[in-house]
């Protein structure tokens, strides 16, 4: 195979676009495009309104667009022009059949190989970027060999991506490593070196790992797990500081300077989110299960479990501190997003702890500074106060252009994201148009230095993982009685 011109990327979402507008900066020689089903996704990718919000990206994409970055729904086209093929569709969680709410759906990754074994043609490099199960690269093979013609030949890789969302074009330019893993043929090394020699452009060698194809996809599973595996622990130690009178910020520095744990994912907060995270760790809670490993399956499965219950205990906290009821009280919840610096609002402990509210009857006030009015409203039409009266649901429900005016009047203030914005907020203003008792429900630790100026100005706080003041509850605990399951799937009509 001669020197790479063209890449064609398949799926224009949060994976795709980053990583191809980014190969794009990095080697102008190379003509990349992103293909899609979903026109008006990319009518966005070619719009000055980029579909989705990340720090940096807008300015990649300004600077390529036209030059060798494209945005096309011509998929046949840029899949027969292309020496590499990137897939980068969607693996949710399969939501019926074997495997539901945990075993991961490939039928877009299917989709996407049948598709390029039809109009293929000459020699092609097919590359999973998506998160996939392990032995999946097998079944993409599969396929293209009961599908080969005389003039066509692949070679399919395992290229997981690493980023973490807010800070990925900075994780692509400057990544930790670069995971690669093919087939231990000498045509699947020569593959391996060809899309090496892309990542060298810019990542040095030395971060490139190239690996078995199987090791390659189980090393993306395990990564998630692990960091999903410290935000439980460190949210299971929460719980346990709120009822010693130990702080878990002071808990987690001491921990995270032992060289041994260091200091990264020791934050305590409502839960995490994101469209990785669960999918993830379920994903291997599923294949351990399948491979006849229950005590590994139980292992990370617990992981989840600690995540739901950290959601599930913040909500009764808030309806305790308001005297035992939310019903018809305005509630200002700031942040949508499962973490700042992203409009991506999958997972998202916000979607939760709103649904928990909703279902006590509270008025919800929604700022958050870049998910859409639609895409909350959308999430939220998934958790009905009741899913026989959707129009109660509709009523519960405002989202605010700014944060004062989600907080006009409120009994509470919930902050479930952890938008920078939210620490220089006004908060004398703030307190001066809430209902007395004012209270601040800081799921994010984000108003720490603030504690002392906040209970001056006469607001009661309550936070993750520290007990600031004393106070008796209105009732006893009701955690094991709130339910956790996901929304129900009866659509508002906002």
């Amino acid at each position: 195979m001669g020197p790479v011109r063209r890449i064609c990327c398949i799926g224009a979402g949060y994976v795709g676009g980053p990583t191809c507008s980014v190969i794009a900066q990095m080697c102008p020689e190379i003509t990349v495009t992103v293909v899609d089903i979903n026109e008006e996704r990319i009518q966005a990718w070619n719009s000055e309104q980029l579909p989705i919000f990340e720090p940096g990206l807008q300015e990649v994409v300004e600077a390529q667009r036209g030059v060798n970055l494209f945005f096309s729904t011509d998929i046949d086209q840029a899949v027969r022009e292309a020496d590499i093929i990137f897939i980068s569709v969607n693996t949710p969680t399969k939501t019926f059949g074997l495997g539901k709410g945990r075993a991961a759906d490939l039928k877009y990754i299917e989709a996407c190989a049948r598709r390029i074994a039809q109009v293929a043609t000459g020699y092609k490099i097919v590359v999973e970027k998506s998160t996939v199960p392990v032995r999946a690269a097998e079944s993409i093979q599969r396929i293209f060999s009961a599908n080969t013609k005389s003039n066509l030949s692949f070679q399919v890789l395992s290229n997981p991506e690493f980023l973490a969302e807010g800070t990925a074009i900075s994780d692509l330019k400057n990544p930790d490593r670069v995971l690669i893993g093919g087939d231990e043929t000498p045509e699947g090394q020569r593959a391996i070196e060809t899309l090496s020699s892309i990542y060298m452009r810019w990542v040095p060698q030395t971060r490139i790992i190239t690996t078995n194809t199987w090791s390659s996809e189980l090393s993306k599973l395990a990564a998630n797990a692990f960091l999903a595996q410290r935000i439980s622990s460190i949210n299971s130690i929460s719980a346990l500081c709120e009822v010693t009178g130990a702080d878990v910020e002071e808990v987690a520095h001491a921990i995270g300077t032992d060289q041994r744990i260091g200091n990264r994912f020791l934050k305590a907060s409502v839960g995490f989110g994101g469209s990785c995270f669960q999918k993830d760790v379920l994903n291997l809670v599923y294949l351990c299960e399948a491979l006849n490993l229950p005590e590994v399956a139980r292992y990370w499965q617990q992981v989840i479990e600690i995540n739901e219950y950290q959601r599930r205990r913040f909500a009764p906290r808030i309806v305790s501190c308001l005297f035992n009821t939310v019903t018809d009280k305005k509630i200002a919840l700031l942040g949508f997003a499962f973490k700042k610096d992203t409009g991506d609002t999958r997972e998202s402990s916000s979607i939760y702890i709103s649904k928990y509210l909703m279902d006590e009857g509270a008025h919800l006030h929604i700022y958050d500074p870049k998910v859409k009015k639609e895409q909350i409203v959308q999430d939220l039409s998934h958790s009905t106060a009741s899913a026989e009266e959707p129009e109660r649901g509709l009523s519960l429900v405002s989202i605010a252009s700014d944060p004062y005016e989600a907080c006009d009047n409120a009994h509470a203030i919930v902050i479930c994201t952890e938008w920078d914005i939210f620490k220089e907020l006004d908060y004398e203003r703030i307190y001066q148009a809430m209902l007395k008792p004012a209270f601040i429900f800081d799921g994010r630790r984000i108003l720490d230095s603030l504690h002392g100026r906040l209970q001056q100005l006469g607001f009661q706080v309550e936070t993750i993982g520290k007990r600031i003041s004393q106070r008796i509850p209105f009732a006893a605990s009701t955690i094991a009685q709130l339910n956790l399951q996901a929304p129900p799937l009866k659509k508002l009509k906002l």
